[in-house]
């Protein structure tokens, strides 16, 4: 039975690279996959997953006025695939969650949704929001802090090195900007 996940968690916890080990396993067994990530992360290069740790896979991007279900549609008209894997799944939009539940309910193909739960302010992002809402599953990919608890937040740190408290909720980056820390040491570095 198809179902709609959402694997989550703070920066560096390997949620790219749980995407791309069971996107391969798929294809060890002659399935195919379609992956998709947001097109406004580029760090990767152009309509690319990669992992920190050095593996990848081409993908299409996706933008915040694409109809979701219509490009996967058309995806499974012209090459028939298993599942569908969805890497950034924060910058996602809230009608862009529910065309991948119609994906689910209406074509029968499992969807695996990869993103934060919160940003650097301790807020939802709009699509993890709607992704906890709607996901028939969900799974927390475990980092740590410093301290060695479970990482839960993250901070985003200025040119001085200091956590930010303001600024625009989406800004690509990666270790050089964000730290993923407990609760207790995100307070401590907020000033909460």
């Amino acid at each position: 039975m198809a179902k709609l996940y959402f694997h989550y968690s703070t920066m560096n916890a390997g949620k790219s690279t749980i995407l791309l080990q069971a996107s391969h396993n798929y294809h060890e067994r002659g399935m195919r996959t379609y992956l998709l990530t947001a097109a406004l992360d580029d760090r990767a290069g152009d309509g690319r997953i990669a992992s920190r740790i050095g593996i990848g896979a081409d993908a299409d991007g996706f933008r915040s006025g694409d109809d979701l279900f219509d490009m996967i549609a058309a995806r499974i008209e012209a090459d028939a695939c298993a599942c569908v894997f969805i890497d950034e799944a924060q910058f996602l939009t809230k009608d862009q969650v529910w065309q991948l539940a119609r994906v689910v309910d209406d074509l029968g193909v499992p969807v695996m949704c990869y993103g934060l739960r919160v940003d650097f302010r301790g807020e939802l992002f709009p699509g993890s929001a709607a992704l906890l809402a709607l996901a028939d599953e969900m799974r927390e990919v475990r980092t740590i802090c410093h301290c060695g608890k479970k990482a839960t937040m993250v901070v985003r740190k200025g040119a001085d090195g200091k956590a930010l408290r303001e600024g625009a909720q989406v800004q690509i980056g990666g270790n050089e900007t964000y730290v993923s820390l407990c609760r207790r040491h995100w307070r401590a570095e907020m000033g909460c």
